[in-house]
């Protein structure tokens, strides 16, 4: 590869820009409001992802609705929900949006910092809705800004964590707990693996995803999306046993 080229210090400048921005309501505003300084850090990774999504897909975020049994029935509000613009929109007001469940290529829960605001409960919000969905080739992923510092990350502190989400949640499968911490769930071999990939980990889990929702094979353009062999940083792996149902 010609040297003049660095993609390694290319995906880390997507936790750079996070980083810088991340905090400049909090400051102006202090602790007066943190629903406002939560969805400005929501609007902001809404903007980086959408920068590598291709034109098919739209971000937002917004509800799912659908029929069931002749019921009509909504999803909580999601973060970041990103969906296939072929299919009809139900409802568009900027970047918010109502749309169906056949259409849904991703949905993502924000936090600002998942240590302090319980992972559980990101868990049970994303599992709601991902059942209700009821897709199972859906990226069900929890983006944490801040969170779980290096002291922290031990197999024994996450161990029964990653657990409990796997009895509950058999769906969330990409989680970023900060800037450095990144947490894989492998299906087929039914484990989470724990990297930590310094300065890499928001940009891991958005190379992940858009691996996901994109319809093209990106198999032999990897190296453009994962600058770095992330199992060489491995911390851990937590392994479940038994098969996984997808």
């Amino acid at each position: 590869m010609d040297k003049s080229f660095n993609l390694k210090a290319f995906h880390e400048s997507t936790t750079k820009e996070l980083d810088v921005t991340k905090d400049r309501v909090r400051n102006l505003i202090g602790n007066s409001n943190w629903g406002e300084d939560g969805r400005y850090k929501e609007y902001i990774l809404r903007n980086i992802i959408r920068k590598f999504l291709p034109s098919n897909l739209k971000i937002g975020t917004g509800f799912i609705v659908k029929n069931e049994n002749e019921e009509y029935k909504c999803s909580s509000q999601i973060d970041i929900l990103i969906f296939d613009s072929s299919y009809s929109i139900l409802f568009s007001e900027g970047d918010f949006f109502i749309v169906s469940p056949n259409s849904v290529k991703a949905i993502i829960e924000v936090k600002t910092n998942i240590e302090n605001q319980s992972l559980n409960e990101a868990v049970e919000k994303i599992n709601k809705n991902i059942s209700f969905i009821n897709n199972h080739s859906v990226f069900a992923g929890i983006f944490s800004f801040e969170g779980y510092p290096e002291n922290n990350v031990t197999e024994e502190n996450l161990k029964q964590k990653l657990i409990s989400i796997h009895k509950s949640n058999k769906r969330l499968n990409h989680i970023c707990l900060n800037k450095d911490i990144f947490i894989k769930f492998w299906p087929i071999l039914s484990k989470y693996s724990v990297y930590r990939i310094n300065n890499l980990s928001f940009s891991y889990f958005i190379s992940n995803l858009v691996y996901s929702v994109t319809n093209q094979n990106m198999q032999n353009e990897s190296d453009l999306w994962f600058p770095i062999n992330k199992e060489s940083e491995k911390l851990f792996d937590i392994n479940l046993g038994g098969n996984d149902d997808r």
